[in-house]
């Protein structure tokens, strides 16, 4: 595991959390959203990294409305995948 040590003004610190605890969780949680929506970290990830299951972390990514990445590619696959299980029907 990487630590990461980062230096906040008191008054940008505070707008994060009262503690250390909590402005370092808000700050993990800002950076994992954020890179979730940059396509830097998947689901799993997110999960991983703030000690999350698969469902907490949908809920988790749902309660700050933040859009599933996929995309029409993703659909495509899938609609093949399902169509090479099932057979043309």
């Amino acid at each position: 595991m990487v630590e990461v040590t980062v230096k906040l003004p008191e008054n940008v610190a505070r707008s994060f959390g009262v503690t250390a605890e909590e402005v370092g969780r808000r700050l993990l949680e800002d950076a994992a959203i954020e890179g979730y929506r940059a396509g830097r970290l998947s689901h799993r990830q997110i999960g991983e990294l703030l000690g999350l299951d698969y469902w907490q972390t949908e809920n988790f990514l749902s309660e700050r409305h933040v859009a599933l990445n996929y995309s029409a590619s993703d659909l495509a696959a899938d609609r093949q995948t399902l169509k090479n299980l099932l057979g043309d029907k």
